[in-house]
């Protein structure tokens, strides 16, 4: 099993834990994920120590104030890094005012171009954007692979998979109140679907009362098996073999 979306730089324990946790839960790769200046060069030190590591780099909406030149400068130069594998997150979020609208709106396109130019995977995350997050992907990304991280849009499930891109669940897919997600689960096509932490955030039902980590991927994907009707072991090896078309690790 792979995690495809976790922040290792976020999670209490020391990434040597979490990295032996994680690989005896069963989950051989990770995708460690930037959202700043900071955490983009953490997540390259832990993918640099780590063999089962590898890290994304980028500017997340909320923390895309001020993104100029320069920092679109600082991304090219760390997503020539052998061990990334990806640019973002980045994308569109109204939920949380953060950063201004324009900010985040700049940060975006220019890191859809990067990914285009550096011929990697553009990690996406909207929030409360929806509409704004999936026009612009449409406008501007074509030929770009796309992945919806914690995918949070049932209704418009059919139309990302149409559009060609990658859909990758978290935790929250097993709550109860997530019967429409488990259902937009169901309807990927097994070439499309990853499975992720996001850790810290979002544990999955059978272990909510803990902080995510990696290792606790192996509880989402045991729940998305159950609703596609696949066994542990093929929804893995679907999984597994998405990712590396994806990421090329």
């Amino acid at each position: 099993m792979i995690d495809s979306h976790t922040h290792l730089d976020s999670c209490a324990p020391p990434n040597a834990e979490l990295v032996d946790a994680a690989l005896r839960a069963g989950v051989t790769r990770m995708l460690t994920v930037g959202t700043e200046e900071g955490s983009n060069r953490t997540a390259l030190a832990a993918a640099e120590a780590f063999g089962s590591v590898w890290a994304a780099v980028g500017r997340h909406p909320n923390h895309a104030q001020g993104f100029d030149d320069a920092a679109l400068a600082d991304l090219r130069e760390l997503a020539q890094h052998p061990r990334c594998a990806a640019i973002g997150e980045t994308g569109l979020d109204d939920f949380r005012d953060y950063c201004p609208r324009p900010e985040q709106e700049r940060a975006f396109s220019a890191q859809i171009a990067l990914a285009r130019e550096v011929g990697k995977p553009l990690i996406i995350h909207t929030r409360a954007a929806d509409d704004d997050t999936i026009a612009t992907l449409k406008a501007e990304a074509e030929g770009v692979r796309v992945l919806m991280h914690c995918f949070s849009m049932p209704d418009r499930v059919d139309e990302c998979v149409e559009a060609g891109w990658w859909i990758s669940f978290a935790g929250n897919v097993t709550y109860k109140k997530s019967a429409a997600l488990a259902d937009a689960a169901r309807r990927v096509p097994a070439g499309r679907l990853l499975v992720e932490t996001d850790a810290p955030y979002l544990t999955p039902q059978a272990v909510r009362k803990h902080k995510n980590q990696p290792a606790f991927v192996a509880h989402t994907a045991a729940f998305l098996a159950e609703v596609r009707g696949e066994t542990p072991d093929t929804f893995a090896a679907h999984v597994e073999a998405t990712a590396a078309e994806l990421y090329r690790w």
